[in-house]
C-alpha cells in the first residue's frame, strides 16, 4: 500500500471516529437538532412582532424582511458554539484525547477530522433552521403588513438576495462553529472557549456602538466579526452597509482561519 492510500485511510478512519463519537455523545447529538429549532423558532417569533403599522405607510417601512425572517442566527449560534467547542473541548474533559490521539497519531488529521464532521453538521442542522425560518417568514409576513402589493413579495429561494441571504447565513453559521473549535483547542477548558467566543461575537459590536466617532466606528465595524458576517443577510441598503455582504463573511473566516491555524499550532505542540 502506498503512502497515499495509507494516509487516506487514516483520513477516512478519523472522519468516521469524529462522526461517530459527536452522534453518540448526547451533549453534542442535542445540539445539531437545537441550532435548528433555535434559528427557525427565535426568527418566526421576532418576524411575528414586526408589522407595518408603525410606519406612515405600509411601502415605507422598508422593512429587509429576508433578514428579518433569518434573524434567529443570533440566537442559533450559541449552539453552534458550544458545538464547535465540545467537538475537542469534551475529550479533554473526559481525558478522553489521548484515546483519540492513540487511535490516531496524525494531530493535524484529528483536528481536520474534528472540522470538516462539525462543519457538515452545522451545515446540515443551518440549512434546516434557515429553510424553516424562511417558510415561517412567508407564512408570517403577510398577515403583518408586508404584502406583495405593499412591496414586499413573498419570501423565496428564486429571489437572488433572498438565496444569497440563506446560503450566506448558513455559511455564517459554519464558520462561527470552526471558529468555536479552534478556541476549543486552543484553550482547551470548555468554560473559557464557549465565553470567549461569545464575547468576541455580541460583546465586540456592543462596545463598537459605544464609540463616539462615526468614522471609527464604521472601521470597527467593518472587523467585528458578528457585525461584519452577518452583513450577508442583508438584501435592502446594501450599499450603505459598512461592508459588503459577502466582504463582511470574508472578515469572519479571517478570523475563523486564525482560530483554526492557532489551535492547529498548539494541538500539534502540545503533549497531549
Amino acid at each position: 500500500m502506498t503512502g497515499r492510500a495509507r494516509g487516506s485511510r487514516r483520513a477516512l478512519h478519523a472522519l468516521h471516529a469524529e462522526w461517530t463519537k459527536l452522534r453518540t455523545v448526547p451533549s453534542t447529538a442535542l445540539l445539531a437538532p437545537a441550532l435548528a429549532v433555535l434559528v427557525a423558532a427565535v426568527g418566526a417569533a421576532v418576524t411575528g412582532t414586526v408589522d407595518t403599522a408603525h410606519c406612515a405607510t405600509p411601502a415605507g417601512c422598508m422593512e429587509d424582511t429576508p433578514k428579518l425572517a433569518l434573524s434567529g442566527v443570533q440566537v442559533g449560534q450559541v449552539a453552534a458554539v458550544v458545538l464547535g467547542v465540545l467537538a475537542v473541548g469534551g475529550e479533554y474533559a473526559a481525558g478522553t484525547i489521548t484515546a483519540t490521539l492513540a487511535a490516531v497519531p496524525g494531530r493535524i488529521t484529528v483536528l481536520a477530522a474534528k472540522a470538516a464532521v462539525v462543519a457538515g453538521l452545522v451545515a446540515a442542522a443551518g440549512t434546516a433552521g434557515v429553510l424553516a425560518s424562511l417558510a415561517a417568514g412567508r407564512g408570517i409576513l403577510p398577515g403583518n403588513g408586508f404584502t406583495a402589493a405593499n412591496g414586499y413579495p413573498p419570501l423565496s429561494l428564486a429571489d437572488g438576495p433572498t438565496a444569497r441571504a440563506a446560503a450566506g447565513t448558513v455559511l455564517y453559521l459554519v464558520l462561527v462553529a470552526l471558529l468555536a473549535l479552534g478556541a476549543g483547542t486552543v484553550l482547551r477548558e470548555q468554560a473559557a472557549a464557549i465565553s470567549a467566543v461569545l464575547a468576541l461575537l455580541w460583546i465586540v459590536p456592543v462596545l463598537v456602538r459605544l464609540v463616539g466617532d462615526d468614522a471609527w466606528q464604521e472601521r470597527l465595524s467593518k472587523a467585528a466579526p458578528m457585525t461584519a458576517g452577518l452583513a450577508v443577510q442583508a438584501t435592502r441598503g446594501v450599499d450603505r452597509l459598512p461592508i459588503g455582504p459577502w466582504q463582511g463573511l470574508g472578515v469572519l473566516a479571517a478570523y475563523t482561519a486564525a482560530a483554526l491555524l492557532a489551535g492547529g499550532a498548539v494541538f500539534a505542540a502540545r503533549d497531549a
